[in-house]
Formats: structure tokens, C-alpha cells, sequence
């Protein structure tokens, strides 16, 4: 497994460095944002390990411009800013995952293998359908009747969950494990913005609705009843 890790502190960055490549696996590191953001573009990675305060570009800005390339490769940020709202603006900047500083190393390569291993899978699935709504994992495309519907990262990821659990109610805490990579509630309306801008894309406009709100359980995906 290839990872790209961006630390400016050099003994941190050892520590990270030795850890992986005893653990069989190929870690690259770059000093500042601006490094890591050519390096992200220029090579391929398996994970990207990011801290936020770098100089030259901060690790938050790093990942939005990766992420507005298309890049989807799995991102896990690694910080001392730990607050429920660090961790939110993280998840919501592009981050599949958020670890705090300081941590366990085994904790580490454990979620950054988790995070490499669903990717692989994920990519390992071409197609997904639910009645007129398509979703190539390949492309990353979504259309919709044959018209074209762009998302952004966190909303493919979404409705990929989503499809693939078309006509099964998937809560709220689903979601936050299996979209957000959160195991707690962080108690805030992030998967309601998320719903409401998915659902505004994939049903505004269409023959009937498709992304549904189960009061008091969660949401389902399914076929609209009319064409059921």
C-alpha cells in the first residue's frame, strides 16, 4: 500500500515512516502543502495522511484541491485540533476519516487499512442501479433518465451507500459510520445538508421521488412507487 504522508514535524513524520514500512507498507512524505499537493496530483496513492497545520498550504486546503480535481482517494487527517467542530470541518473539507493527536500507531494503521481496503472494493464494483438511477463507480458518473447528475465527493459517497442498500431504511448512525467514517454523533446537521443537496439533485425535476425520509428511522432509496 502506497501513502502519501504530509507532516511538517520531522520526528513525527520518522515516527509515521517507520511505522509503515515495518508494517509492509510504502510511505512517501512531503514537509509542507504545497509538496504534498504535487505529489497528490502527480502520483497515485492508496490513502493520504494529512495533517491540518502545514506550512505553505494548510492540510484542509490541500484536501479541497485534491478533491475539486476528482481525486477521491481515501484521506484520513491527522490532528491536535480535536473539538467536535474541528472534526466536522474536517469530514466536511473532503476527509473519509479523522484521527486525533496523540494517538496509537495500531489505531492508525488499522483505520488507514480499513480506509484502503473499502476503497479496493469500492472500485471493485462497476454499476450500481435503481430504477432510472445509475451510478458508475469506474466513471464516477450518476444520471438520472439519461440526463447527467453531478456530485460532489461526500454526496457520491452517499448515494453509493445509499444504492446499495436500495429499499432498506438505513439510519442515521449507518451513515455516520459507513459515509462519514464516524463512530459517535457529533451531534450536528451534517447528514440532513447532505440528504437535502442529494435529494434536491437526484429527484428535483424527476417523475417522482426517490430518496425518501423514514420519520424516526432514517432514509431509503427506492424505485418511485408509480414505476415500481
Amino acid at each position: 500500500m502506497k501513502i502519501l504522508i504530509v507532516e511538517d514535524d520531522d520526528e513525527a513524520a520518522k515516527f509515521l515512516i517507520k511505522g509503515f514500512g515495518e508494517a509492509g507498507h510504502n510511505p512517501i512524505h512531503a514537509a509542507d502543502g504545497d509538496t504534498g499537493l504535487h505529489l497528490a496530483k502527480t502520483e497515485q496513492f492508496d490513502v493520504l495522511i494529512l495533517d491540518r497545520m502545514l506550512p505553505k498550504l494548510d492540510g484542509l486546503s490541500l484536501l479541497k484541491q485534491v478533491r475539486a480535481d476528482g481525486d477521491n482517494t481515501p484521506a484520513l487527517i491527522l490532528s491536535a485540533l480535536g473539538a467536535v467542530d474541528d472534526r466536522v470541518e474536517g469530514l466536511r473539507s473532503g476527509g473519509d476519516d479523522y484521527l486525533t493527536k496523540p494517538y496509537a500507531f495500531s489505531e492508525l494503521l488499522a483505520r488507514v487499512e480499513v480506509l484502503a481496503k473499502r476503497n479496493n472494493t469500492e472500485e471493485g464494483d462497476t454499476t450500481l442501479t435503481v430504477g432510472d438511477l445509475q451510478l458508475d463507480r469506474l466513471t464516477r458518473e450518476v444520471s438520472r433518465g439519461g440526463q447527467k447528475i453531478l456530485l460532489q465527493p461526500r454526496e457520491f459517497r452517499l448515494l453509493t451507500y445509499l444504492m446499495q442498500n436500495a429499499g432498506t431504511v438505513v439510519t442515521r448512525t449507518m451513515l455516520l459510520e459507513k459515509v462519514w467514517d464516524y463512530h459517535f454523533d457529533p451531534q450536528t446537521n451534517v447528514i440532513d445538508v447532505h440528504i437535502s443537496r442529494l435529494r434536491g439533485k437526484i429527484d428535483k425535476d424527476f417523475d417522482g421521488p426517490m430518496l425518501l425520509t423514514i420519520r424516526g428511522a432514517g432514509y431509503k432509496l427506492q424505485v418511485p412507487e408509480a414505476n415500481a
